[in-house]
């Protein structure tokens, strides 16, 4: 009798050690079929059954991509019972086909220890069609919202930190009613010259606005974003932004060359290996003068906000060197990329690009 149960035990503690879920889908391939580009957010969904003999619990899904959201069961499946994995995807600027894919991990053995399973892959397929272009867009006006529209809002030019820039927008008035375009404020240094209308823009009626930008008086170096608010009767959107994207150089016609200052740097790229995100790391570059003449750095701006320094403005006499301290503040995971520029009055470098880099981990 004692030998019968002890077996009997052994048995059970067997068939417990075996226990195991085990995912079941009805379908690895949701094909959407052809919808339309204007048509709104589209889910395919996935059903699943728990096969095995104890719960089942999906520990990872994850889309190939922003444009498929996701929703599934998130409390444990029992054995016989059902499941779902809702993939959602916006149509909204992707015409054309469909290859997306969502990748799943459950609490299965064969995603547990060192050599872990692949992901199970479930695949989203279909074609998009085109959405027909907009009245709008018929007439070369692709940007911004409302019945008033800018054409390109978006102005880009170099200038010399002695001259003044000239430059046009094109503006269109697709409503039935007149539309007038004031400013909300216009900074000294960009002034509006000419207008081809008189205070409104007649219905349907194209027209252009001329604008000066003045290096002089914004007294600034390197590359400079900055916009402008044009302030319209238009009823579905009365403001409208104008960005001016200006590099502003140094104007080095009057240096005596012979003795202007020379920047040099020891290496233009930082490798900053591992960075442990939402932590500052500290790096250093030295810059040295090897002309005649003081060397000033105006200005330093980095092209991500995750690279700063606390220095403004520096002077380095001839012979000197200086190092400047900078700090990384990762900001998400992965692998970081970006460019720290150092202005100058180097006539022969008065920009010098840093190229960094930097794997962020958790």
């Amino acid at each position: 009798m004692k030998k019968f149960g002890f077996t009997l035990w052994i048995v059970l503690l067997g068939m417990i050690s075996f226990a195991q879920p085990k995912i079941q889908f009805e379908k690895t391939t949701h094909d959407f079929g052809t919808i339309k580009e204007e048509g709104g957010r589209q889910t395919g969904r996935f059903e699943f059954t728990n096969v095995g003999d104890s719960a089942l619990v999906l520990t990872q899904v994850k889309a190939s991509c922003g444009c498929t959201a996701t929703d599934y069961t998130r409390t444990p499946i029992a054995p016989g019972e059902k499941g779902f994995i809702d993939a959602a995807y916006n149509p909204s600027g992707r015409p054309g086909g469909i290859n997306k894919n969502v990748r799943v991990t459950t609490n299965e053995p064969k995603f547990q220890g060192e050599s872990k399973a692949s992901p199970y892959v479930l695949y989203l397929k279909g074609n998009v069609e085109k959405r027909p272009p907009t009245i709008f867009e018929q007439a070369g006006y692709k940007i911004g919202t409302g019945m008033m529209r800018v054409k390109d809002p978006n102005i880009k030019f170099t200038i010399k930190n002695t001259e003044t820039h000239l430059d046009t927008i094109t503006v269109k008035n697709f409503w039935t009613k007149p539309i007038t375009v004031e400013y909300e404020k216009l900074p000294e240094y960009i002034t509006e010259v000419y207008r081809s209308f008189k205070g409104e823009i007649q219905p349907d009626k194209e027209e252009i606005i001329v604008f000066k930008y003045d290096a002089t008086k914004k007294n600034d170096f390197g590359t400079i974003n900055e916009h402008i608010i044009l302030k319209t009767t238009d009823s579905l959107d009365a403001k409208k932004a104008v960005s001016f994207n200006a590099t502003i150089r140094e104007d080095f016609a009057k240096v005596n060359l012979a003795k202007a200052p020379k920047a040099t740097i020891e290496s233009n790229t930082i490798d900053m290996g591992e960075v442990t995100v939402n932590q500052n790391k500290e790096t250093e570059i030295t810059i040295k003068n090897e002309g005649r003449n003081p060397l000033i750095i105006r200005k330093i701006a980095s092209s991500h906000r995750d690279m700063t320094t606390t220095v403004t403005t520096i002077t380095i006499d001839s012979g000197k060197s200086e190092t400047i301290s900078l700090k990384y503040y990762p900001r998400r995971v992965g692998n970081a990329k970006g460019t720290v520029e150092f202005i100058t009055n180097d006539p022969a470098n008065d920009v010098i690009v840093v190229n960094y880099s930097a794997k962020v981990i958790k």
